[in-house]
């Protein structure tokens, strides 16, 4: 899963906002994270830029050849979030978000977040994304990779026209990315603490992007190196506690509000914070001794001890500091937003960090 990212329910939103009246758009992906724009008083500068992503990243995605224009449409006409634009419109609020390369720093981050999850699905062996068949399954493993390969390569070339920093930070991203994809695919090493492997993996394959929408915004925007510092800081944590949420979510949702079947993560085997916790703890109790019995021995693939599973998790002490640890990740995101002045920007900022902490119980 190259820089797969965020949250599994970005990936199975609704609409993208195009053709929506100004506003709207925005203003549903302000909803989708949590957040109220009327509540928070954000300026209509925010909502702006994002509509204007919606729109550039149509143009910005065409090809001269229409398969090529079909397929690397085939995410973006599922929708998103667009938590990376959001931060860059967010930081620009700091120095001036009417410059006219606000928009394109925005558009790059998406594209790039784009590119991974075309990679990720083939990786993942997925067949659904955002709620469609994913482009491996639609067409080839081939052609979602080649496509995942020319978004990142529009990337670059928007990146080219911000300027050499914006190439720099932008390569440097995508080469933390594909590190923290070598990580997660190679596995902790002897002797590396499996929670401290987890860690670094999601700071380099989600926290890195997340970091450089944030310093995109205020980079692009003009404002004040401490505040674009302050901004990366905080998007680099809170990348780390939303993805953390996002898989406490596979496991504490009765529903389907993760974004996918409760316990996909557990069938599948893959090792998320509150199964890492379970099985390095040494509680001697009935319930943890039981829980750590069926998650030794890999995916939990049988109905009845997944079933099982889910529920001694849920109630587990692996899963309480699962959350303590989110919390204290969206706090330390709060903390680094101290250098920045006050206002709406600033609030909705804190807000997220409130949302993320809240959201997981």
């Amino acid at each position: 899963m190259v820089g797969g990212v965020v949250n599994p329910a970005d990936e199975h939103s609704g609409a993208t906002g195009v053709g929506r009246r100004p506003g709207q758009g925005g203003t549903a992906q302000l909803g989708a994270l949590g957040l109220n724009a009327v509540d928070a008083g954000l300026p209509d500068s925010v909502l702006r830029v994002l509509e204007g992503v919606e729109a550039a990243l149509r143009d910005d995605v065409a090809s001269a050849d229409p398969f090529v224009t079909e397929a690397a449409r085939h995410l973006l006409d599922a929708g998103g979030k667009r938590f990376r634009p959001l931060l860059v419109a967010l930081g620009a609020q700091f120095g001036d978000p009417t410059r006219a390369q606000v928009v394109p720093a925005a558009v790059v981050v998406e594209l790039t977040h784009l590119a991974t999850l075309y990679h990720d699905d083939v990786m993942d062996e997925a067949p659904v994304r955002r709620g469609a068949p994913s482009a491996n399954s639609r067409w080839t493993n081939s052609v979602a990779i080649l496509v995942g390969d020319y978004l990142f390569a529009r990337a670059a070339d928007i990146s080219a026209d911000l300027g050499t920093e914006a190439v720099r930070l932008q390569a440097r991203t995508f080469a933390r990315l594909v590190h923290g994809q070598i990580a997660e695919t190679v596995g902790p090493r002897p002797g590396v603490d499996p929670v401290a492997h987890h860690l670094h993996v999601i700071a380099e394959k989600t926290g890195s992007l997340i970091a450089t929408s944030a310093r995109f915004g205020g980079l692009f925007g003009g404002a004040d190196p401490r505040y674009v510092a302050a901004l990366a800081g905080y998007g680099e944590t809170i990348g780390v506690a939303f993805q953390l949420s996002d898989d406490l979510l596979d496991i504490a949702s009765e529903s389907e509000r993760s974004g996918k079947t409760p316990g996909t993560d557990l069938r599948e085997g893959v090792p998320t914070l509150p199964v890492l916790y379970a099985l390095a703890s040494d509680d001697a109790d009935a319930s943890s001794l039981r829980l750590r019995e069926i998650l030794a021995a890999g995916p939990v693939t049988d109905d009845d001890l997944h079933a099982e599973a889910l529920g001694l998790l849920r109630e587990s002490p692996a899963m309480k500091r699962a959350r303590e640890t989110v919390r204290s990740r969206a706090e330390d995101a709060r903390v680094q937003l101290a250098p920045l002045p006050q206002g709406p920007a600033r609030r909705v900022l804190e807000s997220l960090c409130d949302h993320i902490a809240d959201r997981t119980g």
